[in-house]
């Protein structure tokens, strides 16, 4: 059955999504209790955007098989494209139960747990990912955010910080520490991290804002129009440029 098997899947993988599961439903003709099959027919189902099918779909591939990691992963994306935040931690706590050493199903278990506020709940799942893998930055980036949410800006420095040793080269994470810096009132260490958020990447336009109101309520009146003026050269709206340029007329009035 694997020539079906690899027909069906080539389908499924041209967007024929109908054609691949008549292949998948004739293989279950000879193969009922095949959890895979069940699997990618509920990926072709949820393709489809046939709901409650692909949910069937992946409910049996779990029943008859509990340690097919992709089928709990599956079946959570479904109800998490729903809305169902709790359909899908259910889904991800039960595989997390039945496959306790997978560490991806535990980490999106944290990311809808923080999705869901849910953050003493997140705090667990991931201080469990880093305690079996100490250098999963993804890992250490969620939880800074966690903190950052919690207020406790100290502990997500440190969370970030652990990130950039393994992830230099990203705008968005030395945006996220510069901001955990400035809520601690480490101002020096905030634009140090905006800045480099700026020199990554140069259309990314919040830092230059947080810059140009760092310098201007530090009274560096010249370095904060500099960065307002970089700012309203970006895609920012239109009714926000207007405003900027009014706060720069007022603050060339200091000078």
């Amino acid at each position: 059955m694997s020539e079906n098997s690899d027909k069906a899947i080539n389908l499924y993988k041209n967007g024929q999504f109908k054609e691949a599961i008549d292949v998948f439903s004739s293989i279950l003709e000879h193969e009922e209790d095949n959890a895979e099959i069940y699997n990618n027919m509920g990926l072709c189902y949820a393709k489809l955007g046939e709901f409650e099918q692909a949910e069937k779909s992946y409910t049996k591939s779990i029943k008859l098989d509990r340690s097919i990691a992709q089928s709990y992963i599956n079946l959570s994306d479904l109800y998490y494209k729903n809305g169902d935040l709790s359909g899908a931690i259910g889904v991800l706590e039960r595989g997390s139960y039945e496959l306790t050493d997978n560490y991806v199903i535990a980490h999106l278990l944290a990311r809808v747990y923080i999705e869901d506020a849910r953050y003493d709940m997140a705090i667990c799942e991931l201080e469990k990912i880093l305690d079996a893998q100490p250098e999963n930055y993804d890992a250490y980036y969620d939880m800074g955010r966690i903190q950052f949410e919690l207020g406790n800006y100290e502990d997500a420095v440190a969370n970030f910080e652990n990130v950039i040793e393994y992830k230099e080269n990203n705008e968005f994470l030395y945006y996220y520490l510069a901001q955990a810096y400035e809520a601690n009132n480490e101002i020096d260490r905030a634009i140090s991290n905006y800045l480099k958020a700026t020199a990554i990447n140069t259309k990314f336009a919040m830092p230059y804002k947080k810059l140009g109101v760092l310098f201007l309520a530090r009274g560096d009146y010249v370095d904060s129009i500099e960065f307002f003026e970089d700012y309203i050269k970006l895609d920012v709206p239109d009714v926000e440029k207007e405003n900027v340029k009014l706060l720069i007329e007022r603050i060339n009035k200091k000078l």
